[in-house]
């Protein structure tokens, strides 16, 4: 149900006391008059610095007087329907004789009989309800602009509206701002290069930041990563270059649901947390990392306060790419903690949210150590697939040395024998073999010469990798992947070409 067919039967069923929250006053605003006018109501706004706008006869009333805004709906006849809007109110609601006075004009409103009914709006830019008058006041959401709203905006600032994708780009990224935010980033773009270019998304995506940086649970974390800067993992790229596009209203449009999220499970330094980002990169949407630690509070309840805002915000913000590093160290062992329960109460609200989500939050996790996450968390339902990041063979090393040498000396990277080195490096992950070329060029700079193959053999030649200090482990993760539980992220074998010949 939308909020005008939501907001009509609680005029129609006289609910008295409504309470709104939402940024967006002049569009809420102009739906409620919209709704009042349909049903011949006049409507009367009132707030605390003009008082009762409007209507001349009333012009003023109730000035810097809360209590007596309240008594104006006593003030007009009993044979007049009319709808009151009351903006900020919250902040009064505290009151002891503003609280009497609600509760009041409730009983008193509710029982308005021939057709005449008068209904309060409360208006606010949050959610703050005494707990006295939870039974009196009904709360309703009001949803941020959908994806037509958003295309007719456009419109209306350029005559000369883009088309196709780029249209498509650029609705899903001005999503989950509000109507104000896209007219002023959007009329800031075309008042810089009078004009709309595909370079204008991230011009939202940056508006996007302000709403992070009033939260200290989220980060919105700038993603320049691409796809072709992952080695390897072709299946899994695969998997993600098919969705590209899930988040157009055109898919919508087809009956695509939006993707629910990925989990990536492998050793450290495979590339898992680069693939989050190269995600948001490739999909155009802002990537939000969560930091889980973030949401433990030290006050009682604060713990599940905190949960309940991070979802509010990511969903606010939505299309997004919620990126959550090293899960399991986040989530193991819940229910053992001598917390009186507060981890386990946080994680409930989140595997519930995960299951239950409707909105185009995409969630990926990363996890090095899959035994230490609760089954809940792997069951179908919470994410579209788990996929395995295992250790990279021979073929995906040479990718891996090309991407990082390319970018790295762009103008002789074929120079490097990369095959050589991928076959020196057996059991390297993508990460090690990036440290070894740090190595390799401090041996060149100190040198004052450019580092060469036989310096990154050297280099590799002092790293042990991982693979040889956690065999167990790497082991284990093998093992419960070759059971079916996850898909491959590569076509190739998960594990390093010595390590899976020593299995």
């Amino acid at each position: 149900m939308n909020f005008r067919d939501e907001f009509k039967l609680l005029l129609r069923a006289v609910y008295p006391l409504i309470y709104i929250p939402t940024h967006e006053e002049e569009r809420v605003e102009i739906a409620i008059q919209a709704e009042a006018s349909d049903q011949g109501r006049p409507v009367y706004i009132w707030d605390f610095v003009d008082g009762y706008q409007g209507n001349p006869n009333d012009l003023g009333f109730g000035r810097r007087n809360p209590l007596q805004a309240l008594e104006f709906a006593e003030k007009l006849p009993n044979s007049v329907s009319a709808v009151l809007i009351l903006r900020d109110y919250h902040r009064f609601l505290d009151d002891v004789a503003i609280s009497r006075k609600l509760r009041n004009l409730a009983r008193t409103l509710k029982e308005q009989k021939n057709g005449h009914k008068k209904n309060i709006v409360l208006l606010s830019t949050c959610l703050h309800i005494p707990s006295d008058l939870t039974e009196a006041i009904t709360v309703v959401e009001f949803p941020l602009p959908t994806a037509p709203e958003i295309r007719t905006v456009i419109e209306r600032l350029w005559d000369k509206s883009p088309s196709g994708k780029f249209l498509d780009d650029l609705v899903l990224s001005c999503q989950g701002l509000s109507l104000e935010r896209i007219r002023r980033v959007l009329a800031r773009a075309i008042a810089d290069h009078g004009e709309l270019l595909p370079e204008d998304v991230d011009l939202v995506l940056a508006e996007k930041r302000q709403t992070i940086r009033q939260t200290q649970i989220l980060d919105f974390y700038p993603a320049t990563e691409q796809i072709s800067d992952i080695g390897g993992l072709d299946q899994l790229k695969d998997w993600l270059i098919c969705r590209g596009g899930a988040f157009t209203e055109r898919a919508r449009q087809y009956g695509l649901p939006h993707p629910r999220g990925l989990m990536l499970v492998g050793i450290q330094g495979t590339g898992k947390s680069l693939t989050a980002k190269a995600i948001a990169h490739h999909w155009h949407l802002p990537l939000l990392r969560l930091d889980v630690g973030r949401l433990f509070g030290g006050l009682v309840g604060e713990s599940e306060s905190r949960t309940r805002q991070m979802i509010q915000v990511a969903e606010a913000l939505a299309p997004c790419i919620l990126w959550i590093d090293e899960i399991d160290k986040a989530f193991s062992g819940v229910g053992s903690r001598g917390d009186a329960g507060t981890a386990s109460r946080v994680f409930g609200t989140f595997i519930n949210w995960l299951a239950e989500k409707t909105s185009p939050v995409f969630v990926v996790a990363t996890a090095n150590d899959i035994q230490a996450l609760p089954p809940e968390m792997l069951r179908k339902g919470r994410f579209d697939e788990i996929f395995f990041v295992g250790l990279p063979n021979q073929a995906e090393r040479e990718a891996i040395y090309q991407v990082h040498l390319s970018r790295l000396r762009p103008h002789n990277w074929k120079s490097y024998h990369i095959r050589r080195l991928s076959y020196e490096t057996p059991d390297f992950s993508g990460a090690e073999i990036e440290q070894t070329l740090i190595e390799a060029m401090h041996i060149g700079f100190s040198q004052n010469r450019d580092f060469t193959t036989e310096d990154i053999l050297a280099a590799a030649s002092q790293i042990i990798p991982l693979a040889r200090t956690a065999v167990e482990q790497i082991q284990q993760l093998q093992e419960w992947a070759a059971a079916g539980r996850a898909r491959l992220a590569s076509k190739y074998t998960p594990l390093g070409d010595r390590i899976q010949r020593h299995l």
